[in-house]
């Protein structure tokens, strides 16, 4: 009998150990929302959306993105791509002809809904880089609103690393994957 139980005391620890731990699954993002489109705020707690009108303010790493980068560009039905530094979500300065073009395209378009696309480079957990790309396409939904854009037209998804438009092991490719992108919803 002590056998059958030490057994069983090993077989579990061993079980137990070797368990995997389950991601929490966050609720779905209800497209027909109005507002933010964000209804739980594990998702973006008190996040304020900061634009950079300083141009080179703080590290180059965090604010610059490389002119081989934003000559690139994957949105589409006539939007240009936003980008961003390494672990940021503030809309830099450099970006606001990029966010005026997109707010008059998305006025002029005729679309009743418009998805705004956060995506991240490889660095990071998934997790982080999920919620990145939330942060990053909320950036660029309250920029798209100052800009006159009905928010109960727009609805954000985020992507993280797992929608990547360049694999080469370069700035320049990690630079490109750092990005908004718009696309009329269809």
């Amino acid at each position: 009998m002590r056998y059958i139980v030490m057994i069983s005391v090993a077989a579990m620890m061993i079980l137990v150990g070797c368990s995997q731990q389950v991601a929490p699954q966050l609720p779905p993002i209800d497209e027909n929302a109005t507002g933010a489109n964000v209804k739980d705020a594990t998702q973006i707690v008190n996040d304020t959306v900061e634009v950079n009108e300083e141009k080179g303010v703080g590290s180059n790493d965090t604010q610059a993105t490389s002119d081989d980068a934003i000559a690139y560009n994957s949105s589409s039905d006539g939007f240009k791509s936003i980008y961003f530094g390494f672990d940021a979500y503030g809309v830099d300065a450099s970006m606001q002809k990029r966010i005026v073009h997109d707010a008059q395209r998305a006025l002029t378009s005729g679309a009743k809904r418009i998805k705004i696309e956060g995506n991240c480079d490889e660095f990071g957990t998934d997790e982080y880089n999920y919620a990145l790309g939330l942060k990053r396409a909320q950036a660029v939904k309250s920029a798209l609103v100052t800009n006159g854009v009905p928010a109960e037209r727009l609805y954000i998804v985020s992507f993280g690393e797992s929608n990547p438009v360049c694999s080469e092991p370069t700035d320049t490719c990690y630079a490109r994957n750092r990005r908004v992108d718009l696309r009329i919803a269809r």
